[in-house]
């Protein structure tokens, strides 16, 4: 059946379903950038490779992996214990990591960023919670992330590399590494690792792929890929499962990526 055929919204619910059965899988893990964190199985260092791979996920996938192993390879393959212990100099090593237009600064700033996180506040998954439980929202939850980034010194073009829905941006990246840390599937592709955030609160990774595969299924009018999109998709999503709307992003962005014709 063409996504033109499918009239109601049952039915195409119903084929988004079949999708999510066919994309949420193991075999999805290999090609996508969440490989990474799958080396781990301590929380913290999920969260970090996770992140890093998330902020590294734009451009070719096989680039996209490729890149991702070498940065945590130049953390000893131990994120959360180089964090944790490395000195000063240390991490002027990450001053040659390149990966399209994130550069060295770039590379630096998130990681003593991500180590002050580590070191003077709670974690990783407490930035985002503080901002989450003003108002149930993963948009509060990112701006408050950012906030706490910033307080680390760095470059103001680093800052593009931690999307603001604030300023309009889908955040496609970190949506996406949300997905992975609170979502929890049977599958064994997202890891459900946070418990603050609801998976009901989640918003759809939308990018390229996924936004022409919903416009093309009736699914987002909208014809920018920004967070006014985020939130139409999205909302579109919990009425076919209000506990796990994001579940969807499987299906939408498989059909970008493999189905052609869709």
């Amino acid at each position: 059946m063409r996504f033109q055929d499918l009239a109601s919204i049952e039915e195409k619910k119903n084929y988004l379903e079949a999708r999510v059965e066919e994309y949420n899988c193991k075999d999805f893990i290999v090609k996508d950038p969440i490989s990474i964190p799958h080396h781990f199985t301590s929380k913290e260092d999920r969260e970090i490779a996770g992140f890093l791979s998330a902020t590294l996920a734009w451009g070719n996938r096989t680039q996209i992996i490729r890149n991702a192993n070498a940065l945590i390879k130049l953390m000893d393959d131990a994120p959360f214990l180089f964090l944790k212990d490395a000195r000063e100099k240390e991490f002027s090593k990450f001053l040659s990591f390149v990966h399209r237009t994130f550069n060295g600064e770039d590379c630096l700033f998130i990681l003593q960023a991500l180590r002050n996180l580590y070191r003077d506040d709670s974690g990783m998954e407490e930035a985002f919670a503080m901002g989450y439980r003003k108002d149930g929202s993963v948009k509060e939850a990112i701006l408050s992330f950012r906030e706490k980034m910033f307080t680390t010194i760095h470059l103001k073009r680093s800052e593009k590399h931690i999307s603001n829905p604030g300023s309009g941006s889908a955040a496609k990246r970190i949506n996406m590494f949300l997905r992975w840390m609170v979502r929890k599937d049977e599958q064994g592709v997202d890891f459900g690792i946070w418990k603050t955030i609801a998976a009901s609160s989640l918003m759809c990774p939308l990018d390229l792929h996924s936004g022409r595969v919903a416009r093309r299924l009736g699914l987002l009018n909208r014809k920018q890929d920004d967070w006014k999109a985020v939130e139409e998709l999205t909302a579109v999503l919990r009425q076919f499962d209000a506990l796990d709307p994001v579940r969807y992003d499987f299906a939408l962005f498989g059909m970008g990526i493999h189905e052609k014709t869709a």
